[in-house]
């Protein structure tokens, strides 16, 4: 049966490849946890406060939605971005995106997610490439963001991207 995940975005450039290419990668020390992702699965893309270089301003956000299909496998050549490697992958298949720079304010919902089990501390959780949503979770962060979401098409070419290092 296919389960939901988080896919936690710091990085600009790396947004930028992941949606216009429609693939998610992993660093090494984070591949066991990318194996809990399988082809079929849902994935919410959630940008963190850093993502875009300003954290006093930006909020982490879920800001798409996307499905996994192919198997997370090694690279034949790792991708690279800000001179980190990333040796595994998947392709996605992106089927919704917020505006750029809106979304879904994931701490807005941390109350009514189980997954986080403390309130106060949730941002530790997020300190990882992947997180897997409980199916009642998926749920909530699905509703909430549907609203939200416009075609892939549409705003793939009004997200302002920096050309990807990778």
């Amino acid at each position: 049966m296919p389960s939901a995940h988080l896919l936690i975005i710091g990085d600009r450039a790396a947004l930028s490849w992941v949606v216009t290419e429609q693939r998610m990668a992993f660093p090494a020390g984070r591949a066991e946890a990318a194996r809990a992702l399988g082809e079929g699965d849902e994935v919410f893309v959630y940008t963190t406060r850093g993502c875009f270089r300003n954290p006093t301003r930006d909020l982490g956000r879920v800001i798409g939605r996307a499905t996994i299909v192919s198997p997370v496998r090694v690279l034949d050549e790792p991708v690279v971005f800000n001179e980190r490697s990333y040796s595994e992958g998947c392709r996605l298949k992106v089927s919704g995106l917020a505006p750029f720079r809106e979304g879904l304010v994931l701490r807005d919902l941390v109350p009514r997610l189980s997954v986080f089990p403390d309130p106060a501390t949730w941002s530790v959780r997020m300190r990882r490439a992947s997180l897997t949503l409980p199916p009642a979770d998926a749920e909530v962060v699905r509703t909430e963001l549907e609203p939200l979401l416009r075609s892939y098409g549409e705003m793939r070419e009004r997200y302002p991207w920096e050309p990807a290092e990778a």
